[in-house]
């Protein structure tokens, strides 16, 4: 049994999804035995091993939008394994998740939740995926180049070769970068919403109206993106 059936069987990754990402299922084992190496060095990891592959669990066939982050958030208690999404626990919510959250009310009137957990977005439908799926606690970007890439550049590959409706937003330089691997899906880009540039063109870019629009356009419905203040609401 290889890695990706291993984790079909943990309930950790969709069919689906197992079935796209066999081509590089040599790659997923690397990158494990590199975290396990990591464990046994004393460097901690970021999320949870439960967590590693959350935006595998629901179905490929489900994903209505691809929204692609760069790595989890390195502060211990933060990262849930969804891209731009953190613990509901967690207070404040990250600056770009403010950001985001600022500029869907301003697009869409929705209020933002005071949690950042957005698991609901997954349930409808959007895919929240890092570009690198672990990070070494406290040193953000630390576990770029260790074979992560050549896992998710797959998993964008699949999307477009699957085709729509399906919608594409990509924040940020490094997210830009995969455009060439969705063929014919639509982009919805911007900016990253980090502070550091979240002025140089997200903030005003009415994304989630933009990606609405595409998908209904492509036969599909709309997202819903409202999110739930009481994160008890949210399925897991």
């Amino acid at each position: 049994m290889n890695v990706l059936d291993e984790l079909v069987d943990q309930g950790r990754m969709a069919p689906d999804w197992a079935q796209a990402l066999a081509p590089v299922a040599h790659q997923v084992e690397q990158v494990r035995e590199f975290l396990r190496a990591e464990t046994a060095a004393g460097r901690p990891w970021l999320p949870g091993e439960d967590r590693l592959f959350r935006a595998f669990e629901r179905p490929l066939a489900q994903v209505r939008v691809l929204l692609v982050g760069q790595d989890p958030y390195p502060t211990p208690g933060h990262p849930v394994g969804l891209s731009f999404s953190v613990d509901a626990a967690v207070r404040p919510v990250p600056r770009s998740l403010a950001n985001i959250y600022r500029e869907l009310e301003d697009d869409l009137g929705h209020p933002p939740p005071p949690h950042g957990d957005l698991t609901a977005w997954a349930d409808s439908g959007v895919m929240l995926l890092n570009r690198v799926l672990s990070v070494r606690a406290g040193a953000a970007d630390s576990h770029r180049g260790r074979g992560w890439e050549q896992v998710t550049e797959q998993a964008v590959r699949a999307l477009g070769a699957r085709g729509g409706p399906l919608v594409a937003l990509l924040w940020g330089a490094r997210a830009r970068g995969l455009a060439g691997l969705l063929g014919s899906v639509p982009v919805v880009a911007s900016a990253h919403p980090s502070p550091l540039s979240a002025y140089r063109g997200f903030l005003g870019s009415r994304p989630f109206s933009q990606v609405d629009r595409l998908l209904v356009e492509q036969g599909g419905a709309p997202v819903d993106w409202a999110l739930p203040a009481d994160p008890a609401q949210i399925s897991r």
